[in-house]
């Protein structure tokens, strides 16, 4: 695979930042509402669902594809009420619960002194991808919030970071994304993004294979610096 290189500082213009997971450890808690929920209703038989269904049926999944991975049986009405008391419950944890990523403040605070555009593009729902925002201290920092579900194609389409570049007036040979899953990553690449692939409930392996110009842990992380610098 033909992966992007990120521009370098001197001819970076904007960088486009996934939300959940990205700016914080937000994995664990959608874990931990899923798991309480699903047992409250008796799916499974009240047997918890295990890391390894949420990673790969349900994080960074739409709502309604959730619902009718669940609840098969039930009609699409009950499987959004199901979903919407899902985000409700999360944002109740999120309000004191939310950890911010390492190194988050440091890199944002370098973009600024270098004047460059910033967005965050999410297909969490607008109160979520607000309210986490805020949460992490970067509620005045981002110029644009794009949410996928409210362009004409959610990720993994391409639609939300076109509309972003769009937005901030960049060309995406001057810009780079930030996503922590496959299909965000997807959507990124699609849009001609070169993508930093940052680690948590997708593996760096497949983060890679789906075309990430290179992974991190976190914002501290060297790989990140040594590119951009």
């Amino acid at each position: 695979m033909s992966r992007r290189a990120i521009p370098k500082s001197g001819s970076l213009q904007a960088v486009l930042f996934d939300v959940d997971g990205t700016l914080c450890e937000s994995d664990a808690l959608h874990f931990k509402v899923y798991v309480d929920m699903l047992q409250e209703a008796g799916y499974n038989g009240g047997v918890p669902i295990s890391e390894e269904i949420f990673k790969e049926h349900i994080t960074g999944k739409f709502n309604t594809e959730v619902g009718e991975f669940l609840w098969p049986d039930w009609d699409p009405v009950a499987q959004r009420k199901f979903t919407d008391d899902k985000e409700t419950n999360f944002r109740r944890l999120a309000e004191t619960q939310l950890i911010t990523k390492r190194g988050l403040n440091k890199f944002c605070d370098w973009l600024k002194e270098k004047n460059i555009r910033r967005a965050a593009v999410t297909n969490a729902p607008r109160i979520n991808a607000e309210q986490m925002i805020k949460a992490v201290g970067l509620g005045d920092f981002f110029e644009h919030i794009v949410i996928g579900y409210e362009c004409e194609r959610a990720k993994p389409f391409p639609d939300p970071y076109l509309v972003g570049l769009k937005l901030l007036g960049v060309p995406a040979d001057k810009a780079f994304a930030v996503e922590d899953s496959k299909s965000g990553l997807q959507a990124a690449v699609d849009a001609q993004l070169a993508v930093v692939g940052i680690v948590g409930a997708t593996p760096g392996d497949v983060l890679m294979e789906a075309g990430a110009a290179f992974t991190i842990e976190d914002f501290e992380d060297p790989a990140l610096w040594k590119a951009i610098e």
